[in-house]
């Protein structure tokens, strides 16, 4: 019974990731109905776009206060608010600019998630399944994404007209509704508790969690805490802790230019300007995401087996090649008939390498009393290169459709020539070794 209702707390905090996947996705099959409606030039659409993302780097900056001062539950039941707000501000847009208000409202909750989805799963979880729990919270985002895809073909099979678009987003509302109701019935967290001085709280819900030894482990809350109010002056950007920097700064950067976003929001348009009708593209866009949510499952049951840094080669050598080929069947306009196959390995490669490895590897490069701001580097370098590049992309394919494509090659190329020569490989090292390995190597500089 303990181990439920865990479970139950962990996946209701989950269905934040399953609607963060799914708010970014679904805009994929609308762009070409948006760029009719409102007259947008590839310019205005790359901001149509991107705007959700700006607004997702100022949620992930801004949710840790309010997640502090108010708890991780509330923290998520005002995120879950924002996403019907945003949903139906977008169904019911009556120009541009109200469109892409509503736009950045998601961005807001897409990047609050993001900060207090895992942090409350981790903070509800015993050690030993913290692992396992909080990885939950990155599938569901891959499952959210999938459900946008699948969600945008059957509407699409609805032949609702003009107003198609305005379901495709409007749609969200309905999932963001199940995740408020299901909010009320999990805990707070217990770690929020201690802080907050509720001690007999946290205890009664660290035994309802199926923790064996609940004293001990409010000991252990409050030393961590003490701990984190010592180290929260250390500044990060010094000598010692440069290589961490570039590893955090060059994996979020590499993440994105991958292309993996841009590829993912435009998908619909991709498939079009190859020759693909609205509702084909719709269905290909299904199976790009039910491959993305098969590898990303895959990675995680051997990235603990083969190491963080062969997974990186793996994949910036397997996305290189998918994407020059696509590159090239735009260049030709011949062997459109390969790009589904071509998109469908990309996805593969990056859900089996990129997608897996970022956050673990960001979790473990740096030391403890930085950990916390070098894992908010990486996510903050992460989310600009989504926002800028998703702004960018829509440009640089109105010129060529093979040009975008070109450069994400390239820059899979450079990732694999940097991630051979400067990575740490990180499996089976412990964080404290890991610690020792990078001071040394700045001592030696």
């Amino acid at each position: 019974m303990n181990n439920a209702y865990l479970v139950r707390s962990a996946l209701v905090a989950a269905l934040g990731g399953l609607l963060f996947g799914f708010d970014t996705a679904v805009i994929a099959g609308a762009t070409r109905a948006l760029s009719q409606t409102y007259g947008l030039s590839a310019a205005m659409l790359g901001v149509t776009v991107s705007m959700a993302l700006w607004g997702t780097v100022a949620g992930s900056l801004l949710a840790s206060a309010p997640s502090d001062r108010y708890g991780r539950k509330a923290c998520l039941s005002a995120l879950g608010l924002l996403y019907i707000v945003s949903a139906l501000g977008c169904a019911w847009a009556w120009n541009w600019y109200v469109l892409i208000f509503f736009r950045l409202i998601g961005g807001l909750a897409i990047g609050g998630s993001s900060v207090a989805g895992p942090m409350y799963i981790a903070e509800i979880a015993p050690a030993h399944k913290r692992g396992r729990l909080v990885g939950f919270f990155q599938l569901n985002v891959v499952a959210g994404i999938l459900l946008a895809y699948l969600s945008n073909y059957l509407v699409s099979g609805a032949h609702l007209g003009d107003a198609e678009w305005r379901w495709k987003l409007g749609i969200a509302a309905i999932p963001a509704a199940l995740f408020m109701a299901a909010l009320p019935t999990i805990p707070q967290s217990p770690r929020w508790l201690v802080a907050a001085g509720r001690k007999t709280e946290a205890r009664e819900v660290l035994v309802r969690m199926g923790e064996l030894a609940p004293d001990e482990e409010i000991r252990q809350i409050s030393e961590s805490l003490h701990a984190e109010q010592l180290g929260g002056n250390e500044p990060l950007f010094q000598t010692r802790y440069r290589k961490p920097v570039f590893l955090a700064i060059s994996i979020g950067m590499f993440n994105q230019l991958s292309g993996i976003n841009a590829i993912l929001y435009y998908l619909n348009d991709i498939f079009e300007r190859a020759g693909f009708n609205r509702v084909s593209s719709d269905m290909q866009a299904v199976l790009i995401g039910f491959t993305n949510l098969v590898f990303t499952c895959l990675a995680m049951t051997v990235i603990d087996r083969f190491g963080r840094k062969k997974l990186l080669l793996t994949g910036a050598a397997g996305t290189g090649i998918c994407l020059a080929g696509v590159a090239g069947i735009f260049a030709t306009g011949q062997h459109s008939e390969y790009l589904v196959w071509l998109l469908v390995g990309f996805i593969a490669f990056f859900a089996f390498s990129q997608g897996a490895v970022i956050w673990v590897y960001l979790s473990e490069v740096f030391p403890t009393l930085v950990r916390a701001k070098g894992q908010s580097l990486g996510s903050f370098t992460h989310w600009i290169m989504n926002a800028l590049i998703s702004g960018v992309f829509p440009v640089m394919a109105a010129r060529s459709g093979a040009i975008p494509f070109v450069f994400f090659a390239g820059m899979m190329a450079l990732q694999f020539v940097i991630v051979l020569k400067t990575y740490a490989e990180t499996k089976g090292v412990s964080l404290e070794e890991m610690e020792h390995h990078f001071a040394t190597h700045a001592d030696r500089k």
